[in-house]
């Protein structure tokens, strides 16, 4: 049965604290874990906490990590994670960004030392909310994608993410991973035995598989967006590469393609790129507001090819997602369910999902 959202959220928390992450900290990452489920995107909810569990036992993120600046001006901050998940430092960062941007226009703030850190669109949409347009990436932890045309796994999915305040108050959310699906949409297939679809994954030898343990467990990758040349996959792999250059390059944090990346004695120490613009810098924030309004409902209104499927724009699918889920509850595939379920009892956090 869906769990409540409430519920969803405190069983995430739950374990988060009993692996000993501080209650803020906790707090703060299980907010955007069930922000993510809620919202639609099941790749990086509680689908990760397998993952960051094994993070965990191998010493390789730590649980009690605080994030702290190292270096800073009126409108840039560099942040050191400490070796911990992602989750806290990218929230502190953004935020950071957000008040600096409020007086200065414009700010940046990059993260390096640091794991994975959810959905990207989390982030942005702190700064839609408020008033701002925000801007996010990060490199990846796995190496999982060939670059266009390569037989040899570079890169990671490697998101990105814009969002805009709208006078409307559904804000423009882009959230994207720069393959052409996120890389927990393929672990989602795996733990439920499913096949992927045409167009997410090559084996080994660079061809087309529907095995969803193919780019894990068996040489093959992901495909960048557009999943292959003729589809103009060097677009996907331009903005992977772009990314990599605001979260690494930017940050200081190991690049994906250093033989070092797997090697860090602590966390991944995979780099985030948080930008935050004032629409004031240009003209009235409310007259901005208004036009993003008016442009979005513009695209919605476009003669549909189904009429039984309206046009959308970005965020739209989220927020339809959270209205339904806070109704009727978060699912969670039996597979996933028993995993969490291990990982709960193995730590003696409570289990508050039945």
């Amino acid at each position: 049965m869906p769990a409540p959202y409430a519920t969803h959220r405190a069983q995430i928390k739950a374990i988060l604290q009993s692996w000993g992450m501080p209650d803020d900290n906790a707090e703060i990452t299980a907010d955007i874990l069930s922000w993510a489920d809620l919202h639609g995107v099941d790749s990086h909810g509680m689908s990760m906490i397998p993952g960051y569990d094994g993070l965990r036992r191998s010493g390789r993120a730590k649980m009690d990590a605080r994030p702290k600046i190292v270096r800073e001006s009126p409108v840039s901050a560099l942040v050191d994670a400490g070796g911990g998940l992602g989750h806290v430092p990218s929230h502190f960062a953004m935020s950071v960004a957000i008040e600096k941007a409020k007086k200065t226009g414009m700010a940046i703030a990059a993260v390096n030392n640091s794991a994975h850190f959810g959905a990207t669109g989390y982030y942005t949409l702190m700064a839609a909310k408020a008033g701002l347009i925000g801007m996010a990436g990060t490199s990846a932890s796995g190496i999982q994608v060939a670059p266009t045309g390569g037989k040899q796994a570079r890169l990671g999915t490697d998101p990105w993410s814009f969002a805009a305040p709208s006078a409307d108050g559904v804000p423009f959310l882009l959230d994207m991973a720069t393959t052409t699906v996120a890389a927990g949409r393929i672990r989602n297939k795996a733990n439920e035995g499913l096949p992927t679809p045409d167009g997410w994954v090559l084996d080994s030898e660079g061809q087309p598989s529907n095995d969803p343990l193919v780019a894990k467990e068996k040489g093959g990758f992901l495909t960048s967006l557009g999943g292959s040349p003729e589809n103009s996959a060097y677009k996907g792999y331009g903005l992977s590469a772009m990314v990599n250059i605001l979260g690494s390059c930017l940050s200081g944090a190991t690049l994906i393609t250093d033989p070092m990346h797997t090697k860090k004695p602590q966390g991944m120490d995979i780099g985030h790129f948080f930008m935050a613009i004032d629409p004031g810098l240009f003209r009235d924030n409310d007259d901005f507001e208004k036009d993003v309004a008016q442009f979005c409902g513009d695209l919605r209104a476009t003669t549909p090819i189904d009429p039984a499927k309206p046009v959308m724009v970005a965020g739209d699918p989220q927020w339809a997602y959270a209205k339904a889920r806070m109704e009727n509850g978060i699912p969670v595939g039996p597979g996933l369910l028993q995993q969490v379920r291990q990982i709960a009892q193995a730590s003696a956090a409570a289990w508050l999902l039945d």
